[in-house]
């Protein structure tokens, strides 16, 4: 699986770390401190979707109408306001088998890294910063950026080469992530994906959603 990689683009949850429950916990804090009610994210989201088709589902599936964009807008604010609490108290966080070894690996070996998360790019912040994640990554495309997979990996890219100074060739980008969502986008960005089985979705289950490698983790043959 050896191949010339210029650029990889990690996804957070799952992929890179596990807050332990950390976000669903401040969402529920912030819905209860706005609304009054008791949001429990697990029941009404999916692993790999972005924070605001969170928030929008949670208005719509949970207080029952459609929230505003302002009041969107606020539940993401409070959300974000509760998030490095709950990061810091989480028993649960930790580093997925593999990174702390992998992303000096490539640092060092000259590949550009950055993040493709849905993630608000402060919350990504916060949750990269507990592992000490952050110095490895120069940029990013992030929920904040668009509510779209497929288009905050197209931001992602677009980054990159602000970063690097020059184009970056896509059949040289490759994007890692643990859910079929993750593969869609990155196939709809143009860039192939290593889909890594260490979230909510088996090797099996990822190959099916066709992504170019799926593996149990990074140890595993990642192709850089």
């Amino acid at each position: 699986m050896s191949e010339r990689i210029e650029a990889v683009l990690f996804d957070i949850d799952g992929t890179l770390l596990v807050t332990g429950g950390a976000g669903a916990v401040a969402w529920q804090r912030a819905f209860r401190e706005m609304h009054g009610i008791e949001a429990n994210i697990d029941e009404h989201t999916r692993a790999g979707m972005t924070d605001p088709e969170i928030a929008t589902i949670i208005f719509r599936e949970v207080i029952g109408r459609e929230g505003s964009v302002a009041e969107r807008g606020e539940a993401i604010a409070g959300y974000l306001s509760h998030l490095q609490q709950a990061v810091d108290e989480s028993e649960g966080y930790r580093v997925m088998p593999g990174i702390e070894e992998l992303l000096p690996r490539l640092a060092e070996s000259g590949v550009l890294l950055g993040i493709v998360t849905g993630n608000i790019e402060a919350a990504a912040q916060i949750k990269l910063a507990r592992g000490d994640l952050n110095s490895y990554f120069s940029f990013g495309g992030y929920g904040s950026d668009s509510s779209d997979r497929t288009e905050l990996t197209a931001k992602a890219i677009e980054r990159g080469v602000e970063v690097a100074g020059k184009s970056l060739d896509l059949a040289a980008t490759i994007a890692i992530g643990d859910t079929p969502r993750d593969v869609l986008a990155g196939h709809g960005a143009g860039i192939k994906v290593v889909g890594v089985a260490t979230g909510n979705y088996s090797v099996a289950e990822l190959e099916e959603a066709e992504a170019d490698w799926a593996i149990a983790d990074v140890r595993s043959g990642f192709p850089a």
